[in-house]
């Protein structure tokens, strides 16, 4: 790679690490082709932005970053996968380095902080973001059937009572 080459892939590394709160690193030495192309797409699918890195130039780059934490790590064949959520991403990653051995993490960033792989299978086991709004929304809508059946309840007595009164004035009469 030339100077201007080496120099673009820096400043577009700088840029994705500035954006990131959220970047696994992993180890990917001896994943063969196919499985690194499957890999990959399953990556670009789930939006997620995997780049194998050359480690000079990503220490560079992560120089200023929240990355800037993990410099030591950028040994060996890295590659740098970066999301939003860091939940989906780790399971993302667990499930790759069970299905393929070859496929290792080394370590992370969540939110300023540096994960290792006990932390990695503490947010793997966590409930994604989609399912605790769900569950947040159950919760919410819960409370509002509950009222809604109380409310309704006693329109029901009321009405049940009411029958009641008439039919005992029609026997009465």
């Amino acid at each position: 790679m030339d100077k201007k080459g080496k120099q673009k892939e820096l400043d577009s590394l700088k840029a994705d690490f500035k954006k990131s709160d959220h970047a696994f690193l992993v180890n990917f030495q001896g994943l063969n082709v196919a499985n690194d192309t499957v890999l990959r797409s399953e990556m670009r699918k789930n939006n997620v932005k995997y780049k194998v890195v050359k480690n000079t130039l990503a220490q560079k780059a992560a120089d200023g970053t929240p990355l800037q934490a993990l410099n030591k790590d950028f040994v060996g064949p890295t590659a740098v996968a970066i999301f939003d959520d860091p939940v989906t991403l780790a399971k993302l990653v667990s499930k790759f380095a069970k299905d393929y051995a070859q496929f290792k993490f080394k370590s992370g960033i969540v939110e300023g902080r540096v994960i290792s792989a006990t932390d990695l299978e503490a947010l793997v086991n966590m409930p994604s973001k989609e399912q605790l709004l769900s569950k947040i929304m159950f919760l919410i809508n819960s409370g509002a059937q509950r009222l809604a059946t109380a409310t309704s309840g006693v329109a029901r007595n009321l009405t049940v009572v009411m029958g009641q009164i008439s039919d005992q004035k029609k026997e009465s009469e």
